[in-house]
């Protein structure tokens, strides 16, 4: 594909999804099952309005069935699933029009809140509208009246998903088929932030009112580690805080817990609830505005503006006075806080414990505490 995007003065290629993928070997499967000849690529139309023409592997003709594989192309996206092939074999069916399955290296859905049901193979509402829709051109092209079955398939999809979020979402046994445009828009956040909230909307859907928020493997380890907690309890935010935040607000969640390392939380002291560097680093400056609000002197406050690390920061407070530390670090949970809630609103409560690996807790809000007993009871 040879579809590029400007992103950060950089140009980058598209690639296309496991979706269009699928489709597109489910309309050159179908098309040779019903014409009985070879196809070696297909077109395929996505619903990003742009025109895929793809090559067609690895195909096995049968009597009744047809096999045949589409390779994904990630484009510059960072994608796991590169490279893979996707299967999708056609063969006739009893069942009238167009039936969706998945086979091998496909995940199946085993927990509710996800796009598809309890029990259905993981290829989501517009992958399987996208095929119903191109092999049922086909079936209309050759005057086919009867039905098609298609299975798709990913081989390496098994070991694949170790990679992903689906063994964290309770889809089991492979990849998912997904995408909502057909195509990959390299370096997407906005793929990430519907991971995220996919991730919520399952806990909500399992009857769950209180959540348990990390920005990442950092606050995974110390979940477990110091408080006592299954770590795969916890919905990790990345850095789209407040994204999670508002997900959990509109899903009905009554209280959230976030913990989290004091080099992101200390941000949110600032009001940034996304973050992520590229949008600012104002940590040394954040620790040094409330330090000096707590008396530290000028030539600390230089110190710790000098500081590349949070945890160094911490310990010049700490050495110059162990109480000027706790104050600081006080202040700056309470502003984060004060943040938090402005954002989560009227309808949730929400706390927060801040952490480092080296010092433990930083800074607890009032009912942080009190929240952990939730997740412990989990």
């Amino acid at each position: 594909m040879n579809e590029f995007i400007e992103k950060d003065g950089k140009k980058l290629r598209l690639g296309y999804t496991t979706g269009s993928c699928a489709a597109a070997a489910a309309k050159a499967a179908a098309w040779m099952l019903l014409s009985g000849k070879r196809k070696e690529s297909i077109t395929l139309e996505t619903p990003k309005g742009i025109a895929l023409t793809l090559a067609v592997e690895d195909i096995s003709i049968g009597e009744s069935a047809v096999s045949c594989a589409v390779r994904k192309d990630a484009g510059d996206d960072p994608d796991v699933t590169d490279g893979a092939l996707v299967y999708a074999e056609a063969r006739y069916s009893d069942t009238p029009g167009v039936t969706i399955d998945g086979g091998v290296g496909v995940g199946r859905v085993t927990k509710p809140g996800l796009d598809q049901p309890v029990g259905n193979a993981a290829i989501n509402s517009v992958p399987r509208r996208m095929i119903a829709e191109n092999v049922g051109e086909v079936m209309s092209l050759f005057g086919c009246e009867g039905g098609v079955s298609v299975i798709i398939s990913c081989p390496a999809g098994i070991e694949l998903a170790k990679k992903t979020f689906n063994p964290r979402l309770g889809i089991v046994g492979g990849i998912s088929i997904i995408g909502t445009t057909g195509i990959v828009e390299p370096m997407s956040e906005q793929a990430l932030v519907e991971t995220i909230k996919t991730e919520l909307t399952q806990r909500r859907a399992l009857g769950n009112e209180n959540v348990l928020l990390t920005p990442g493997n950092y606050g995974a380890e110390f979940i477990k580690s110091s408080l006592g907690i299954d770590p795969e309890i916890a919905v990790q935010t990345s850095n789209f805080i407040g994204d999670s935040i508002d997900f959990c607000r509109g899903l009905g969640f009554r209280n959230a817990l976030l913990i989290g390392h004091i080099g992101k939380l200390v941000k949110l002291a600032g009001n940034m609830m996304n973050t992520h560097s590229k949008y600012g680093d104002c940590r040394m400056e954040i620790l040094a505005a409330h330090a000096g609000k707590e008396g530290a002197s000028p030539e600390l406050l230089g110190e710790i503006l000098g500081c590349v690390a949070c945890d160094e920061a911490v310990r010049l407070l700490r050495d110059a006075d162990p109480a000027l530390e706790k104050r600081t670090l006080e202040s700056v949970t309470r502003k984060a806080h004060a943040n938090l809630i402005h954002r989560a609103g009227d309808e949730m409560n929400i706390e927060m414990i801040m952490f480092s690996k080296e010092y433990g807790i930083l800074g607890e809000t009032e009912k942080a505490h009190e929240f952990i007993d939730f997740f412990k009871e989990a």
